[in-house]
């Protein structure tokens, strides 16, 4: 059982964020923001795929106006994404975006500052300092002291401006590529503030890397209570982050949606094409509306079911044939080829009114 941090609240649309709400799998939409149509096709993408926070880069006015119609459409809340413009973030707060991505030492004067703050109060809208360690304000950057020391000092910076204008709907992320300072900047500064924090590891890489490194950081504060939402950064398809942002957490039991599947590793005892088989359950069951079972694919019937038997449902393979099995018990026999669509209709039978 994981003990999570005690966090502050905060709620972005109608998520909350922090405090007992659940851990929450964000993504960052690719598309060009004055552009729609293609914008809200992929957040439709994002949001069948569960995910709950979308993330818009806001780069001139002409995406800030956009942002209205996104809005209006949108199935779920969008964070805008701005850097320096001050007027950007006014634009978009005016058009209706549910919270902010800024650091507000980097919008200008306190003047502008104040007056993004002013109109982020008077909409109830959350903002979330984004500290990467690539980008760092040089007088941070050119300090003689661990990397992950200067995130955090440049972190309470901003904090201190916005709390100076009392603000306090706040969330944080210090994000670095490097696993081991992204662990370490997190760490030190869930000691010392209480703002929900967004975990993520920054240009982690194309999907395999991308994803080993994001589940051995993410996993690794998530497995000591630390975070609030989560975002894996990939080279891909963003839909592609939502699919394993909910992988890790249901991993660490922090989620429960969607099917869970297990396969066990191929050995000399396979006489079936597990892999293969493998791949294609997974990819018959993954958007399947079921409640959080897990369906099991094991290479032979010796071992198979009894390695499998926590699994609601599974395969275990033959030669040239399959066992069905169902909590551990043999339910069917079936050839290859029907291994498929006999467990899809078993496990459709079962629960009978899932479409």
């Amino acid at each position: 059982m994981i003990n999570r941090r005690k966090s502050k609240q905060i709620s972005i649309g109608e998520v909350k964020i922090g405090g007992d709400a659940p851990i929450s799998v964000q993504s960052m939409c690719n598309t060009d923001t004055r552009d729609v149509k293609a914008t809200l096709n992929q957040i439709e993408e994002l949001a069948c795929a569960g995910c709950e926070i979308a993330r818009l880069a806001v780069l001139n006015k002409d995406a800030a106006s956009a942002i209205k119609d996104i809005v209006a459409k949108s199935p779920i809340p969008l964070v805008a994404d701005i850097h320096f413009d001050y007027r950007l973030a006014l634009a978009c707060i005016e058009n209706g975006i549910h919270a902010l991505r800024i650091n507000p030492g980097n919008i200008g004067s306190r003047e502008h500052t104040e007056k993004v703050v002013k109109a982020a109060k008077e909409r109830n809208l959350p903002i979330r300092i984004g500290i990467n360690a690539g980008s760092l304000e040089k007088e941070f950057a050119a300090l003689d002291i661990p990397l992950s020391d200067k995130m955090v000092k440049s972190a309470m910076r901003h904090i201190e401006i916005l709390e100076d204008l009392n603000f306090y709907d706040i969330k944080l992320s210090l994000k670095s590529s490097d696993v081991l300072t992204t662990i370490e900047a997190y760490r030190k500064i869930a000691k010392i503030v209480e703002y929900p924090l967004h975990l993520g590891v920054t240009e982690a890489g194309t999907l395999k890397s991308g994803l080993i490194k994001s589940s051995v950081g993410l996993g690794t504060l998530l497995s000591e209570g630390i975070g609030d939402t989560i975002r894996v950064s990939l080279t891909e398809n963003p839909v592609e982050e939502v699919e394993a942002g909910f992988g890790i957490l249901k991993a660490l039991n922090l989620r429960q949606r969607g099917v869970n599947f297990i396969s066990c590793p191929t050995c000399g005892r396979t006489q079936i094409d597990l892999i293969g088989l493998a791949k294609k359950v997974e990819d018959k069951f993954k958007n399947k509306n079921l409640p959080p079972i897990t369906i099991a694919v094991m290479g032979c019937p010796v071992n198979g079911p009894g390695e499998a038997k926590h699994a609601d449902f599974g395969i275990a393979g033959a030669i040239g044939e399959g066992y069905i099995f169902k909590k551990g018990e043999i339910v069917a026999r079936v050839p290859e080829s029907d291994l498929i669509n006999s467990l899809e209709n078993i496990i459709m039978e079962t629960y009978s009114s899932v479409k």
